[in-house]
């Protein structure tokens, strides 16, 4: 055999034995810990037959980890918009900063798997949201707007958001309480939806809703 296919040969095998012993700096796993994140707010969309590439599995999710980092870190994944915690949403699939490190810390410590004994159940594409909505009102509001009437609110849409891609808003009852409603963040226009609250909230007549900056717009979804 000619000397430089025996040393190709070589190069190769050494190549093949360090991707099988990859040195991990991280006790983060995939198995144990990222696979839950993953199947809690990324595979609805990320799946077989789903609206993009699969990251249901190790296999299909392993080539993406630095990918992947970069578009949660900068909150770009998944597509929600909202603030984490400012507002309750009964589909909230925003990534919690705790999420954000696990994330960042499996990437950056070589993206072990770990034993496949550890993974979550299955994750069940067939849950969903099967509540009617044909029957909600629109109740637009900008600046400032003071509730005339007892309302019940399921939801609220952004309408046009300022060009700074910021619109909080919140709510002043009557009684001197003041409850978070929304704060939208690096507004992306291509994910607007409307956000349906984890309870419906009942604003008393006199509730004063306000939205900042004065020039953005929102819609209460009411009954």
């Amino acid at each position: 055999m000619r000397r430089s296919a025996i040393i190709a040969i070589a190069c190769l095998s050494a190549g093949i034995w360090v991707e099988a012993h990859t040195f991990y700096t991280t006790k983060i796993t995939w198995s144990r810990d990222v696979s839950r994140i993953f199947y809690r707010s990324c595979v609805s969309c990320h799946r077989p037959g789903g609206s993009s590439f699969s990251l249901v599995t190790y296999r299909e999710a392993r080539p993406w980890a630095e990918a992947i980092k970069l578009e949660v870190l900068e909150r770009r994944m998944p597509p929600w918009n909202a603030v984490k915690g400012f507002g309750e949403f009964k589909d909230d699939r925003g990534l919690t900063q705790e999420d954000l490190e696990i994330v960042g810390e499996w990437v950056e410590g070589g993206a072990p798997e770990v034993n496949p004994l550890y993974m979550p159940p299955p994750a069940d594409f067939s849950a969903g949201f099967d509540e009617n909505h044909a029957y909600e009102r629109r109740l637009s509001v900008s600046g400032d707007a003071v509730i005339k009437h007892p309302v019940e609110a399921m939801g609220i849409e952004p309408g046009p958001v300022p060009a700074s891609g910021e619109i909080q808003v919140v709510a002043h009852r009557p009684d001197g309480a003041v409850e978070p409603l929304i704060w939208l963040e690096n507004f992306n226009p291509a994910y607007k939806k409307t956000y349906y609250f984890r309870e419906p909230l009942r604003f008393s007549a006199g509730t004063r809703i306000e939205v900042l900056p004065r020039q953005g717009t929102v819609s209460l979804m009411i009954k």
